[in-house]
């Protein structure tokens, strides 16, 4: 299997997609000035306790405030409000983590009304975005993840993955670990760590150890609270970090700015595949390139087609995921019904695993299979679905079916799930049904043009319209294009863009910006 990274950055948002097999699993957009990221460390405030839920809310600066379970709090946390009052008695003077001393580990059967009082400032870290209409929900128990390495400040112990089988090799990580680990901390080895040598590791605990103290100044020089201490890395180097193996081909970017963040990041955790980072300078939007957008559009939305006719019905809800298997207008088996059955079902579970993680689905999915009398056949298509699972890197548990024919599976949900609407509103009638004559659509364009490069003064852009529309206009040896290059200057590229609707267009000019020219429509 091969494995490729296409990363679409644009002004104001950024679009990852992982191809395996040149076919779309893994998909996240969101702004760029994203926050409230998993992984960002806030000095925040109490604003209110609940002790019937044993837990308290905290302003972290989000519209409604995070939530902190008593036992989120962590076993170190009388560590850390020691040692936040003691960074902030001193602005001047930052005072040294090594010489921290470790607190009692707070009781599991406490309760947060002597812990916390109204006001108090905490350290506190995001482990799942705000969803629907909840605010974040928040750790005590602060964590520094590298590719290697996980840090965690006022731990002791030396943990190492279990997916680590040999204990030869368990043996030797943890004791190099405990050689080179500050004081006052703890360390998780990651499964990638097998293998590494010292001076891999040492080199990230630093560049780990580093950032805590970085957070901890932050906090020290800005007493304004919520503040941000500790910012996750961008979403591009986030994924790398989480997903690269050796199997990564290529990882294709088209801005500057991030495929120098990417190449000196892939540098540093492997130097021998530094070239795989490309920079792409196409005309042709990225996606549109590496065939992106096409299966963006068919993967998203309520019904999901697959093999012969056969397709999956999605449905989103507040409590949980419902999906129903159909079998379409598929022919039946030569074999009968059960048989037919059976290859619905099992190509069922081969499209939901890829489902699962390129919506990034979580909570509870409920899955209404296609009935079936054998028990080997619900057995197989059981061991299918656990199978397919395994290249999830979400947490889940998935249930052998019910008599109903129902399977049940949870999955880890960190972030609200990946939901594109493919439904295109028409951009000429908005939504009356009433359009101009489709025929003079490209003499609107030209007038567009003319009111740029004549009244605007921008000589050079780039038009951007659907295929089949630059397919028209390119048409022939004296094309529309041609004309338009003589009349308003060579500066007139047309450029087919397939997230576009049929008679949608967009200008952007020589650095890639867009050109808002929707309010002359009305005009004319």
């Amino acid at each position: 299997m091969t494995s490729e990274v296409v990363i679409d950055v644009r002004e104001k948002e950024i679009s990852i997609a992982l191809l395996e097999d040149k076919s779309l699993v893994e998909y996240q957009n969101e702004p760029r000035q994203a926050s409230f990221s998993v992984g960002n460390i806030y000095a925040a405030k109490v604003k209110k306790l609940m002790p019937g839920l044993n837990a308290c809310f905290v302003d972290v600066g989000y519209e409604r405030d995070a939530f902190l379970h008593y036992l989120d709090l962590g076993s170190q946390f009388n560590s850390y409000c020691k040692y936040l009052k003691q960074v902030d008695s001193d602005r001047k003077k930052l005072y040294l983590f090594n010489k921290a001393s470790k607190q009692p580990d707070l009781k599991k059967d406490g309760s947060i009304q002597q812990t916390l009082t109204v006001g108090q400032d905490v350290l506190v870290q995001i482990v799942k975005e705000p969803i629907s209409t909840k605010g974040p929900r928040l750790t005590g128990e602060l964590s520094f993840a590298g590719r290697f390495l996980v840090l965690i400040p006022f731990g002791d112990k030396v943990s190492v993955s279990s997916k680590i089988k040999s204990g030869e090799e368990r043996a030797r990580l943890k004791q190099l670990i405990y050689s080179i680990k500050p004081k006052n901390c703890g360390v998780i080895v990651r499964t990638v760590a097998e293998g590494k040598r010292v001076a891999e590791l040492d080199t990230e605990l630093k560049v780990l150890a580093k950032r805590w103290e970085d957070a901890i100044t932050k906090v020290q020089k800005n007493q304004k609270r919520p503040q941000l201490a500790f910012e996750e890395t961008g979403r591009a180097i986030a994924m790398i970090r989480d997903l690269f193996n050796p199997s990564f081909e290529n990882i294709y970017v088209n801005d500057e700015d991030v495929y120098e963040e990417l190449k000196h990041y892939v540098t540093l955790i492997s130097p021998d595949k530094a070239s795989i980072v490309k920079l792409y300078t196409g005309k042709v939007p990225i996606f549109d390139n590496f065939n992106v957008t096409k299966q963006i559009k068919s993967s998203f939305g309520k019904t999901i087609n697959y093999k012969h006719g056969a397709y999956l019905i999605i449905e989103h809800t507040e409590a949980l995921h419902v999906v129903d298997v159909n079998s379409g207008n598929r022919s039946r088996s030569e074999n009968g019904q059960e048989a037919n059955a059976l290859d619905v079902n099992l190509g069922a579970a081969d499209e939901l695993a890829r489902q699962l993680r390129l919506r990034d689905m979580g909570g509870i999915i409920v899955v209404d299979f296609i009935d079936m009398n054998l028990a080997e056949d619900r057995q197989m298509l059981y061991e299918r679905m656990c199978k397919n699972m395994q290249k999830d890197r979400a947490r889940h548990n998935i249930l052998p079916l019910s008599k109903f024919g129902l399977m049940q599976i949870t999955r880890q949900r960190v972030r609200p799930a990946m939901d594109v609407n493919v439904d295109e509103t028409c951009p000429t009638c908005n939504g009356s049904g009433k359009i101009k004559s489709s025929i003079l659509f490209t003499d609107q364009l030209e007038r567009k043009i003319d009111n740029l490069v004549n009244k605007i003064g921008v000589s050079k852009f780039y038009l951007h319209v659907h295929p089949y529309v630059a397919a028209f206009i390119d048409k022939g040896f004296i094309s529309l294009k041609r004309k338009w290059q003589l009349k308003y200057g060579f500066g007139v590229h047309i450029i087919p863009s397939q997230k576009l609707a049929f008679l949608q267009y967009e200008f952007y000019d020589s650095k890639g910006e867009f050109i808002d020219m929707k309010e002359e429509i009305e005009t004319k």
